[in-house]
């Protein structure tokens, strides 16, 4: 049985890049409230790269796993 591991260049830029545009323009991307994140899911994530990583972070604090994301704060 193989165990999922997370992609963690992924997960570095959760926690690195900032929204580019938009009310929280500028915010890190995982400090990014759940209610824009539920919105952009209603709506449609961006196309690319960033809407990849916003959905990521959707269903990460919608699945309550930011514990990954402080470990890889902390490993920064």
């Amino acid at each position: 049985m193989e165990i999922f591991q997370p992609d963690s260049s992924i997960l570095k830029e959760l926690v690195t890049m900032k929204m580019p545009f938009g009310k929280y323009k500028d915010t890190v991307l995982c400090y990014l409230p759940v209610s824009y994140l539920e919105w952009f899911q209603r709506k449609g994530f961006p196309k690319g790269k960033l809407g990849m990583l916003l959905a990521t972070m959707y269903e990460i604090k919608t699945n309550g796993l930011e514990e990954l994301l402080s470990q890889v704060r902390k490993s920064l």
